[in-house]
């Protein structure tokens, strides 16, 4: 991990006083590696909170962008939400049955579906990182890469499920996910010996679109921990170059 990134995750390692400690003696460490040559390049304390803050919601605020748009989830093979696992003895059988369009356009909704729900991920991200404490950083000071999501997805992950089931339901509602759901299973569910088959989408969907974005935002994170144009402000390119 590179001096400034450390730099910057310390201030969260530690209670107020031992942090601003640990900070000044990895900042004179870094100042050392990296201001021989350049007077300007020393960072203040300011500055590094500033970059590690807006590293977070840089990345969670494109994250969120990109799965929210359209085909966000269904053209994007990594986090697209495929037919229910359980149910996959209903998409065979259905698609022998001649249903492969109903089945193709079920796909579709439900990752229409994370998509809308998508829209209202960003600020609870933001207000996640916002109340992230300081000795909680000692979790992200000892990882490496998606170190600041794994931290993410545990302090947030039964908040987020918790406000984005009912933006989930809301998004099936709106896509009319069942209306493709409800054929296909039906049909199955009528043949004999079968077992029968109703999986919760609301559930489901819910559980998919949350993998999806943490997902993305692992790659983001990893994208401003390592690529300089990734660094897409000043800030950045200071605390993270």
């Amino acid at each position: 991990m590179k001096p400034l990134i450390i730099a910057a995750i310390m201030f969260f390692a530690a209670s107020a006083t031992e942090a601003q400690n640990l900070l000044n003696q990895v900042k004179n460490q870094v100042n050392n590696a990296v201001g021989g040559n350049n007077a300007g390049s020393s960072l203040s304390n300011d500055e590094v909170i500033r970059g590690l803050k807006e590293a977070l919601n840089v990345g969670t605020n494109n994250a969120t962008g990109k799965a929210s748009k359209i085909d966000g989830f269904y053209k994007n093979a990594i986090i697209r939400i495929p037919f229910p696992p359980e149910a996959r003895a209903v998409e065979s059988t259905a698609k022998q049955l001649g249903m492969t369009k109903q089945v193709n356009d079920f796909v579709k909704t439900m990752n229409r579906a994370a998509e809308e729900a998508s829209k209202e991920a960003a600020p609870i991200f933001v207000d996640a990182v916002r109340t992230m404490t300081i000795n909680d950083g000692l979790t992200i000071l000892r990882g490496g890469d998606g170190a600041a999501t794994n931290y993410l997805k545990g302090r947030t992950q039964s908040q987020l499920n918790s406000k984005f089931s009912p933006i989930v339901k809301r998004a099936i509602n709106k896509v009319q996910l069942t209306k493709y759901w409800k054929p296909i299973v039906t049909k199955y569910n009528k043949i004999p010996g079968v077992r029968k088959q109703n999986p919760d989408l609301d559930k489901y969907v819910t559980d998919k679109a949350l993998e999806g974005l943490f997902k993305l935002i692992a790659d983001e994170e990893n994208k401003i921990r390592k690529d300089p144009a990734a660094r897409v402000s000043d800030i950045l390119r200071k605390v993270f170059g």
